[in-house]
């Protein structure tokens, strides 16, 4: 038997449905995937090159595809001499939630299958709240009823960051080596000051997925609702907790619901792997129609692609979670396209945050960034951006 060996990351929407996945795939062909997992934070901000030597397939962040092409890190899923493997990576492009499948294409080459698509996007307990707020205004006014949570550990605070400046149509690094203007910065800076005044202290140190436990499990406070998490549709599904939460689109600003962070997840195989034909097949199986509206969303995870998020049997079991978020999805922003893009993420995500604790002014958070973003963000030799016309 062929054994693949994989690295995901812990969660039930990462692990569990490649874990099932892989069980049938074995039964099918022989070709067994042996997956370990990494931390959420860890498939954040955790370099790949290390992991691409010790494993043939890997769940990635579609930011860290940049950086491991420059290293050489992933292997490309086209031109492998396979017109079937070509003509289902051109059907999976054709059915992409928007820019999902396109955030793993650099340099005229495909990295990587959107195999989990997220944006951040709202969640609501509709026994506490049945109608949840539809403008930041109404958001404000939930909160200071003490109803709202929000995550904002630093790569999530920086990821609200990034939504609000995308959504009033100044994302960042709108122009090539900066930040914000920073009249948009202290804008965006300061709703989010309102809002963090208004939630738990807790809520600096936590993540979508300690939000969404909290909403799905409290049975005394009184929190309903959270305006910006990556959704997970696990919390949306009955039995997975207490309570079921219902997913919507974000709070609409400037741009309507448009602007969102894009996430999600991507299965990549490994320039090392021992091989790649194996490892290539696998990824294109489990990110098939079939697979992804099949055993892969029943053993918890989150579908990448459109054909999934239409499908009425998903959607009835998650509440409308696909079609809930859908268009916020459409209209998400990806992040840069240049190999220094993840240190400079790494490196203001815990500004963000100390901003909103008050260790750190919004003028120096911003004359920090500024100074960061041009000496890191401005494409060069070896950072490359994503060709004109992939992303849409």
């Amino acid at each position: 038997m062929t054994v693949l060996h994989g690295m995901t990351w812990e969660h039930p929407r990462g692990y569990d449905c490649q874990v099932a996945a892989s069980q049938e795939y074995a039964r099918r062909t022989g070709v067994e995937v042996r997956w370990e997992f990494r931390s959420l934070q860890a498939f954040a901000d955790a370099p790949l090159a290390d992991l691409a030597e010790r494993y043939d397939l890997l769940v990635i962040d579609h930011p860290h595809v940049p950086q491991a092409v420059a290293e050489g890190v992933l292997a490309p899923l086209d031109g492998a001499g396979y017109d079937d493997a070509l003509a289902a990576l051109a059907a999976l492009a054709a059915d992409a939630v928007g820019n999902s499948h396109a955030s793993y294409r650099h340099g005229g080459r495909q990295y990587g299958l959107a195999t989990d698509a997220a944006a951040q996007v709202a969640a609501h307990r509709p026994d506490r709240l049945p109608t949840p707020p539809r403008t930041w205004e109404e958001v404000l006014e939930l909160a200071a009823e003490g109803a709202v949570l929000w995550p904002g550990k630093p790569i999530d605070a920086y990821s609200t960051l990034c939504t609000l400046a995308a959504n009033r149509g100044t994302p960042v690094n709108a122009e090539p080596g900066t930040f914000l203007p920073e009249e948009d910065a202290l804008s965006v800076l300061d709703l989010m000051h309102r809002l963090c005044e208004q939630v738990p202290s807790w809520c600096l140190d936590a993540n979508p997925i300690e939000v969404a436990e909290a909403l799905s499990t409290d049975a005394t406070e009184p929190w309903a609702y959270a305006p910006l998490l990556y959704g997970y549709s696990n919390y949306s599904r009955a039995g997975f907790r207490p309570h079921r939460l219902r997913y919507v689109d974000m709070p609409s600003g400037p741009r309507g619901v448009a602007g969102s962070q894009l996430g999600g997840a991507g299965v990549a195989v490994s320039a090392r792997s021992r091989d790649l034909d194996a490892a290539r097949a696998y990824a294109l199986w489990v990110a098939s129609p079939e697979v992804q509206s099949g055993i892969y969303y029943d053993a918890g995870g989150q579908p990448g692609y459109a054909s999934s998020w239409d499908d009425d049997r998903l959607n009835e079991d998650s509440w409308d979670f696909f079609r809930g978020t859908r268009a916020t999805l459409e209209g998400a922003w990806v992040r840069p396209r240049t190999a220094g893009y993840l240190e400079f993420q790494d490196t203001v995500s815990p500004w963000v945050t100390e901003a909103m604790a008050g260790r750190l002014s919004d003028a120096e958070l911003v004359r920090r960034a500024g100074e960061l973003a041009e000496r890191l963000l401005v494409p060069g030799a070896d950072a490359t951006t994503i060709e004109e016309g992939a992303l849409r």
